[in-house]
């Protein structure tokens, strides 16, 4: 069966992911929809957050889980979202920010048929 990923990263994200993952360990990603950081995913170590019912498994990158706060994904469910990574300073609890970098989330709109494929996999269950 077909599947469309409803998040990516792009090949300089997952290599700092690895270069995290190599120093830290297992990683996970939470992109919540807070007024500080809404649009930066927040890295942290596996278990470092509590996952709540509101949150969502979008997921995964580099082997990495994904979440996002179920207000954040009605918001931007019809996207794609495509994790890059840039230079500066980004939230202050995620473990990019010491390196000098920082998680930036970017989207585009899934085509017809990638909808299509969505629904049809949403129904399948």
């Amino acid at each position: 069966m077909e599947k469309v990923k409803r998040v990516i990263s792009t090949e300089q994200a997952s290599g700092f992911i690895e270069l995290l993952k190599d120093k830290h360990g297992p990683l996970m990603f939470h992109q919540s929809g807070g007024c500080c950081d809404g649009s930066s995913p927040m890295c942290y170590q596996v278990d470092e957050i509590i996952i709540g019912e509101q949150d969502i498994l979008l997921g995964y990158i580099n082997d990495c889980p994904f979440y996002i706060a179920k207000a954040q994904y009605e918001y931007w469910k019809h996207t794609q979202l495509i994790i890059d990574v840039v230079e500066g300073r980004g939230g202050m609890f995620s473990l990019e920010g010491p390196e000098g970098k920082r998680f930036l989330t970017r989207s585009r709109v899934f085509t017809e048929e990638e909808r299509n494929i969505i629904q049809k996999n949403e129904l399948d269950g």
